[in-house]
């Protein structure tokens, strides 16, 4: 149902740049997996898949970010997302988005 709203987690369960939240989602008719994580103090969600490569992103339950906590990071392939909007930005898919 539209603008039902549900507790995913405690605010103070995501560190900032730190370990990020799994939950499903309901989409276009279809469950999907999503997370939330913390970056630049906004508590921020995506649904839990690469945008070149059918796989989700964690490498890790709950690791979203690559080394430097600044990019969420594609296990597969290594494409990273900028966290602030989701959009590819870095190798290996400068350009696309």
């Amino acid at each position: 149902m539209a603008g039902t709203k549900r507790l995913i987690c405690d605010a103070e369960a995501l560190i900032e740049g730190g370990s990020g939240v799994r939950f499903m989602l309901e989409r276009a008719g279809e469950t999907v997996p999503a997370f939330v994580v913390r970056f630049d103090g906004i508590v921020r969600g995506y649904i839990n898949r690469c945008a070149h490569v059918p796989v989700e992103l964690d490498w890790l339950e709950g690791q979203f970010f690559d080394s430097s906590g600044l990019y969420l990071i594609c296990s597969t392939h290594g494409a990273t997302y900028h966290p602030e909007t989701g959009q590819c930005g870095v190798w290996p898919c400068s350009g696309l988005s």
